[in-house]
């Protein structure tokens, strides 16, 4: 990359426009969106008008958010390309960058789509923002149960250049109703004269334009389809949502989690292309939050004043004690937060879970004093007890923590990803405080 880069430098600098076109009218896709999310902003405007209209459309596509925004900023005043540019991006993906967008901006740019985009758009971006409808295009290859094979495949090949896919044709009624999809494979290999009735099952999955896109990611892991139908309310087929528009979901999705775990208002796109002020902003709300609740752990030591100064060394362990219950919380957190987003576990089973961490928080506590146990033979044996104890119930405690604060925020609508790690850190902290300095002055009598 960094030789293909200064290659086009160099083109640049020498204003050899013919030879950086040809040049990058042999690159693939992919390539050029790469090469083009490392350059100048200065630079990716001359590389992108350098494209022809195909390329054009196909780099757009694969570039980030921010590039994305950038370039139709630098394309203002080419109206015709602009306009080109916006037409020509699939409708999935230009809903996608228009929710993204300033309101001034995006219907500034859906005046420059035809009518026939226009409607499509308005139709994509008035569904719910994270509904199926969102991520639907309505490019997709529909035939009649009375077509035969060789009809249908000369509609294919007509209409199939536009379509999003061609793995599946969609069977409709005169209404539009769905009534079922067929491999392309099946229709291939069927003879030429036989009806499309003849070749249909009326067994097929779809979705509901309304459905929440976290059940679309559920459907197509289940079913394991590279595309599936979108019905309305009265189950006529409005769309498709394919494959790939998943995949994106899940890692939007993948990315707004982790940050929700590490206690981030919102998702971070890139460190690198957002401003200070907006990172600060999005990390100042939980960490002063956790400041006040991390008070707690203070209050709880005060309390235990006397123990402390009687028994000096119990400071010692403190830190690896309340650090290895936040940990146990931690892993149990993150096993439940991934298990329900997959729908592995439901709100209801949480009742089962509790039993079983509780016998897997017992041996991970027994195995984790018993090494707790050597250190303090060596450091302070007369604490051997206490903080073989407390480690035990520390595990135990943090473990339970991890596992009931998921479902509880389910439980009051809220994602269960919000159940941070530091959230989870900060009040087993407290209460390993609490369990340590109770046990050590039950012990020694104070």
């Amino acid at each position: 990359m960094v030789n293909i880069e200064t290659n086009y430098r160099e083109l640049i600098e020498n204003k050899d426009w013919k030879a950086l076109k040809n040049s990058l009218n042999e690159l693939d896709a992919n390539l050029i969106a790469e090469l083009i999310e490392e350059i100048s902003e200065e630079d990716e405007v001359i590389f992108f008008k350098l494209l022809n209209r195909t390329q054009s459309k196909e780099v757009f596509q694969l570039l980030s958010y921010e590039k994305q925004e950038e370039i139709i900023d630098n394309l203002a005043n080419n109206i015709q390309r602009l306009t080109n540019l916006i037409n020509d991006i699939e409708p999935d993906d230009r809903t996608a960058l228009f929710e993204k967008l300033p309101g001034k901006v995006k219907q500034r740019l859906i005046q420059l789509l035809s009518p026939e985009e226009r409607q499509i758009t308005v139709q994509l971006l008035g569904y719910p923002e994270d509904s199926v409808g969102r991520l639907m295009t309505p490019e997709y290859i529909a035939v009649k149960p009375s077509d035969t094979v060789e009809h249908t495949l000369q509609h294919i090949r007509k209409y199939g250049k536009d379509s999003e896919t061609l793995n599946v044709v969609y069977i409709v009624d005169n209404d539009w109703m769905l009534i079922d999809d067929i491999r392309i494979k099946e229709i291939i290999l069927a003879s030429p004269q036989q009806k499309i009735e003849e070749l249909m099952d009326h067994r097929f999955v779809s979705l509901n334009a309304t459905d929440d896109r976290e059940k679309a990611i559920k459907v197509f892991k289940d079913y394991d389809r590279v595309a599936l139908p979108v019905i309305d309310e009265e189950g006529v087929l409005i769309g498709i949502v394919t494959f790939d528009d998943i995949m994106d979901v899940v890692e939007e999705e993948a990315t707004e989690d982790f940050h929700k775990f590490g206690s981030f208002q919102d998702a971070v796109t890139n460190p690198l292309q957002v401003r200070i002020f907006d990172l600060y902003k999005n990390r100042i709300f939980w960490l002063l939050a956790l400041v006040f609740m991390n008070v707690f752990s203070g209050a709880a030591i005060s309390n235990f004043e006397s123990v402390i100064q009687s028994v000096v060394s119990l400071v010692f362990f403190l830190p690896l004690l309340i650090d290895s219950g936040g940990n146990a919380g931690a892993q149990s957190a993150t096993l439940m937060i991934r298990s329900l987003a997959i729908g592995d576990v439901k709100l209801s089973d949480w009742y089962r879970l509790i039993v079983k961490e509780l016998l897997v928080s017992l041996l991970l506590g027994i195995t984790m004093a018993f090494g707790v146990a050597i250190i303090a033979s060596f450091r302070a044996p007369d604490i051997i007890i206490v903080v073989s104890i407390a480690m035990i119930l520390t595990v135990m405690t943090g473990s339970l923590i991890g596992l009931l604060l998921p479902f509880i925020f389910t439980k009051l609508k809220i994602d269960p990803a919000t159940a941070s790690a530091p959230l989870i850190t900060s009040i087993a902290d407290i209460s390993g405080v609490i369990i340590y300095f109770s046990i050590a002055s039950w012990f020694f009598g104070f």
